[in-house]
């Protein structure tokens, strides 16, 4: 028994964040996925768009959102409706000195829903590639310019510019969610290696700080529960100063001493209408306003407790009631 209970308390302390580790190391790798494939940092920088015949490798660079200035925008005659309104205008950009032509969805406030022509603007945009709506589009302005389906073709890009699509405020809000949830993880990770590394400074052993120094009451509570527990359960314990838990739900260290009421809730468990068990809960409330719930334990276990503690300090209260309530919180 010595030997299996030396540096018990540190080892499940280790054991417990060992296993919470697995969960902030997921999701950061998740969290890496997202950024890897979603051109999410993107729409907060935009690249430069410089010429518009660069328009077909910045998608394919997985590069989709753009900051571009734009001449000699005419506007096509043809708009998109979503929703029953219009989100947006079909200008063709056209460079006659670099022989360079481009289909640009402008918002309603940027063309003031259509003007004819205008002359230069610069705007944030998404790049979008051909689909449907944009080939039906290319065909009939090729009739409408008196151009020939493929001498349009030729000239405009495959992809097409949409200032409606360019959504800033969707983007950074996703950004600061994903870098939020990254920080906090990676936060986790090092505070978990941390309570790997120097148990005492977890927090099951930083409630002790109320008490005395929380390093060498851990250390007093391994060698009293290393030498000989004067009372042991599946996973809570009783040495001569301390009362102990280490279970699956996590690790609790109170001095008895220190210990003011100790009470027993019962939860009838059940699936849907049918009551298949009865958990039991220990709670205990210690000086300074330190609480302890030691939650699914057998009814046995925990009356035996609640006797040896009663027994080892007079001073505990037992038993839930409103006056103990009162007696321990004063209101």
């Amino acid at each position: 028994m010595q030997e299996n209970y030396e540096h018990y308390i540190s080892r499940t302390i280790k054991k417990l964040y060992r296993k919470r580790l697995a969960a902030p190391v997921l999701y950061l790798i998740f969290t890496a996925i997202l950024f890897g494939t979603l051109p999410i940092s993107s729409v907060l920088f935009p690249s430069s768009l410089k010429r518009l015949s660069d328009l077909d490798s910045f998608f394919h660079k997985n590069d989709r959102f753009v900051s571009v200035s734009l001449e000699n925008l005419h506007f096509t005659g043809y708009t998109r409706t979503r929703f029953h309104r219009t989100s947006g205008y079909f200008y063709y950009a056209y460079n006659p000195d670099q022989n360079e032509c481009c289909i640009v969805l402008l918002s309603p406030s940027t063309c003031e829903e259509g003007l004819p022509n205008i002359e230069q603007t610069s705007v944030y945009a998404k790049i979008l590639p051909s689909d449907a709506s944009y080939e039906t589009l290319l065909s009939n302005l090729s009739k409408d310019l008196d151009w020939t389906d493929a001498g349009i073709r030729s000239k405009v890009s495959a992809c097409y510019l949409s200032e409606p699509d360019f959504h800033y405020y969707s983007g950074m809000f996703l950004f600061v969610l994903l870098s939020f949830g990254a920080a906090f993880a990676a936060l986790s990770i090092f505070l978990f290696l941390l309570y790997m590394a120097k148990p005492h400074v977890s927090p099951p052993c930083q409630k002790l700080r109320y008490f005395g120094n929380p390093k060498n009451m851990l250390a007093l509570a391994e060698e009293e529960l290393a030498t000989l527990p004067q009372l042991a359960t599946e996973d809570m314990f009783i040495t001569e100063h301390f009362f102990i838990e280490t279970s699956r739900y996590g690790v609790a260290l109170i001095p008895i001493q220190e210990i003011v009421w100790i009470y027993k809730h019962s939860t009838l468990q059940k699936l849907f209408w049918y009551h298949f068990s009865i958990s039991y809960t220990l709670h205990i409330v210690a000086n300074r306003h330190v609480c302890i719930r030691c939650p699914k334990n057998m009814k046995s276990d925990i009356d035996g407790i609640i006797d040896y503690l009663s027994e080892a300090n007079h001073d505990i209260l037992v038993g839930f009631s409103e006056e103990n309530r009162r007696l321990v919180h004063g209101k």
